[in-house]
């Protein structure tokens, strides 16, 4: 029973569910972590200011918690799952500061688990997980900002800022929509303050290394980024279809979020007369990224990937129950717990059926028993340690995550040669026919790739 001023708690509660229930559930139906989270543990090994397709934050994460967890899959689960409770959090508390019933902040947050990249996408640790926390407190702090205009509030959002566009560009989209924001704002007081300079100023001073590595490595990320949206291929028909897709993907995004919300719910005494200064930031920090990736869509005609929304959509209840709040119905509250919780148990139903169903899947992957053999016949071969894989972030990377003596990954070494003496052992996987042509070492093959293993005897 849902019992009055006890909101916080069951917040918590859900909080601790939530991430017992997507942490313990990959846990058990995957027998290898996913591909993206691979990837982020291969780059991770080497760290870096930049890698060939993302900022450096998100491998950043990934190392801290293998330092942690080892290559224990679990503790790469939880970090997904921390990332998106730290988000419920700030959306929590940046909710308290609009409403003043609780009530409404709880339904706000639980208006998220209709949302699928907040559940059953959530256990893959990749860079679109590791944007919720950084979008949440740069929304959480721009609000107390313009509020307040407190100096340790604009130093924070600084530092989410530049955390949160070094976790993946398309955080461009929340930076373009906040600096509008307080534009307005700025118009709006006719009053223009040195200090709300600061976060700029702290965002260039991080960024600082990354431009560097940008320019050392020939753009090769933003190029990479580019390519993801398909904006080289040329054809009208793209301006029109791929916004067309992207629009028709959103609402569906949406139908879940809009089916508990009408169980309690009004909709003919919604009031959509959104004049209040609280719902104005709401309808912008909301709509605002949403409508300037459909612009860049419509302009460039490019593909826009379901999954980049991720973040997007963190604060979309609280703009629902905002301007829904004079219609809701807290006598059908129970109707709404009910909803809630079905979508709640069916995700990680859902997710079990998946996993359990598809055995071609990435997770699938024998990536465990592939390293064990590659160490034994290592083992039979060289004295020394494995100290360094070769070849693509998934094969390579499994090898690097698994191996126990963590491997540093290397996509390529041609620049590299520095890092090989002869004591270097070193393990190279790629295409099994060329490889085996040119491996001055042992060469096996565990298909579909081949392996050439050098070291000391």
């Amino acid at each position: 029973m849902l019992i009055k001023n006890n909101y916080k708690t069951l917040f918590y509660i859900f909080l601790l569910a939530h991430l017992l229930i997507w942490t313990i559930a990959p846990s058990l139906s995957n027998v290898n972590l996913p591909l993206d989270t691979i990837e982020a543990l291969a780059w991770g090994s080497n760290l870096s200011w930049g890698y060939s397709k993302h900022p450096p934050v998100s491998a950043f994460f990934a190392e801290v918690t293998y330092n942690l967890f080892g290559n224990r899959d679990w503790g790469y689960y939880l970090l997904s799952q921390i990332f998106v409770v730290t988000a419920f959090i700030y959306v929590w508390k940046f909710a308290n500061l609009i409403f003043k019933n609780k009530l409404y902040s709880l339904c706000s947050v639980f208006l998220l688990e209709g949302v699928y990249f907040y559940n059953f996408t959530s256990p893959e640790f990749n860079v679109n997980v590791c944007q919720l926390p950084f979008w949440a407190l740069v929304i959480y702090y721009s609000w107390k900002t313009i509020k307040y205009e407190k100096i340790s509030d604009l130093i924070l959002l600084g530092i989410f800022m530049s955390i949160g566009f070094l976790t993946k560009y398309l955080f461009i989209y929340l930076l373009l929509s906040i600096k509008i924001i307080f534009f307005l704002n700025m118009i709006e007081k006719r009053n223009f303050k040195a200090r709300f300079l600061i976060p700029g100023i702290i965002f260039v001073i991080f960024l600082i290394p990354h431009v560097i590595w940008l320019f050392k490595n020939e753009f090769i990320t933003i190029t990479y980024a580019l390519n993801r949206t398909g904006v080289e291929e040329v054809s009208f028909i793209n301006h029109i279809y791929n916004p067309l897709i992207f629009l028709l993907k959103q609402i569906g995004i949406l139908v879940p979020i809009i089916i508990m919300l009408l169980t309690f719910v009004n909709f003919k005494k919604i009031n959509f007369k959104i004049l209040k200064k609280d719902e104005y930031f709401l309808v912008l920090i909301n709509l605002l990224p949403i409508f300037l990736i459909f612009l860049t869509s419509l302009v460039s005609g490019a593909k826009i990937r379901t999954m980049w929304m991720t973040p997007f959509y963190l604060f979309i209840g609280i703009l629902l129950i905002q301007i829904s709040k004079n219609s809701l119905n807290e006598k059908n509250i129970k109707k709404f717990l009910a909803v809630f919780l079905i979508f709640f148990i069916i995700s990680p139903l859902s997710y079990f059926y998946v996993s359990f169903s598809n055995e071609f899947k990435r997770t699938d992957y024998p990536g465990r028993e592939i390293s064990d053999l590659v160490q034994r016949r290592w083992d039979r071969n060289f004295s020394n340690d494995i100290s360094i894989v070769v070849g693509d972030e998934w094969y390579a990377g499994n090898l690097s995550y698994h191996l126990s003596s963590r491997p540093t990954w290397f996509n390529t070494i041609e620049n590299d040669l520095s890092s090989i003496t002869s004591d270097t052992g070193v393990i190279y996987t790629g295409n099994p026919n060329i490889l085996k042509k040119f491996c001055p070492g042992i060469y096996g093959t565990i298909k579909p790739i081949g392996i050439c293993m050098i070291g000391s005897k």
